[in-house]
C-alpha cells in the first residue's frame, strides 16, 4: 500500500495550524507536500515482503566457487540504516551487523542490506527491527544460525527528554546455533572491529 501523499499533506497543514503556525507563510507553504514526499520514502517498506531479496540463493557445492566452501559464518557489518521510531515519529539511525552460518546455500551479499532497508522503512522500534531481520534470514535461508546486531542513535533520546546526544542503543537478535552467547562471541568481537562497536 502506497503512502497517501495528498492526505498526509492535508494533515501536516492541520498540524502546523495546531502548533500555532501559519501554513501559508512563505517558509511553510511547500512543507506539507515536502513532508508527504519524505513520508512516502520513510515508510516505503510498509506492506513490502522483506524476504523477497533473499529469494535467489547460490549453491555452495555447485555454485561459482565450489572449491571455497565456507567453514564458518558469513558476515556483513556496518550496513547503514535509518528508520522512524513509532513512539514519537522521530528518526533513529545507525549500523546493522549481520552474520549467518550457511549450510548448502548462501545469498548474494547485496541482499542483506535490502532486507534491512525494507524492514527499517516503516514505523519501528529497534528491538523489533533486529528480530524481524533475524527472522527473515532464518526462515528464508537454510542456515545453522543467524546473528543481527543493531547499533543506533535515537532522536527521541538525543533531542528530547534527558537529551543524551552521545547515547547509542545496541540490540542483539540471534537464531539457531548463534543464540548461544559462547557460540557468537567470536562474531561479536569481529563486529567490534568495524565502524562502530
Amino acid at each position: 500500500m502506497a503512502v497517501d501523499r495528498e492526505r498526509v499533506a492535508a494533515l501536516v497543514r492541520e498540524l502546523l495550524e495546531a502548533i500555532g503556525e501559519d501554513p501559508d507563510r512563505p517558509g511553510l507553504r511547500q512543507t506539507p507536500q515536502r513532508v508527504a514526499d519524505a513520508y512516502a520514502e520513510f515508510f516505503a517498506g510498509v506492506g513490502e515482503d522483506a524476504s523477497a531479496p533473499l529469494a535467489h540463493t547460490i549453491s555452495i557445492a555447485h555454485g561459482p566457487a565450489p572449491e571455497t566452501l565456507p567453514s564458518g559464518a558469513v558476515m556483513l557489518r556496518d550496513i547503514r540504516f535509518r528508520s522512524t521510531c513509532e513512539h514519537h515519529l522521530l528518526p533513529f539511525a545507525g549500523y546493522a551487523h549481520i552474520a549467518y552460518l550457511p549450510r548448502e546455500q548462501v545469498v548474494g551479499l547485496g541482499a542483506l542490506p535490502k532486507v534491512v532497508d525494507v524492514l527499517a522503512a516503516r514505523p519501528q522500534v529497534q528491538e523489533r527491527l533486529g528480530e524481524q531481520i533475524a527472522d527473515a534470514i532464518a526462515t528464508s535461508l537454510d542456515t545453522q544460525g543467524v546473528l543481527v546486531v543493531l547499533d543506533a542513535t535515537h532522536e527521541c533520546v538525543t533531542m528530547r527528554g534527558q537529551r543524551q546526544p552521545d547515547a547509542a542503543t545496541v540490540t542483539i537478535a540471534a537464531r539457531g546455533a548463534l543464540a548461544d552467547p559462547a557460540a557468537r562471541a567470536e562474531l561479536i568481537a569481529l563486529i567490534g572491529t568495524g565502524h562502530r562497536a
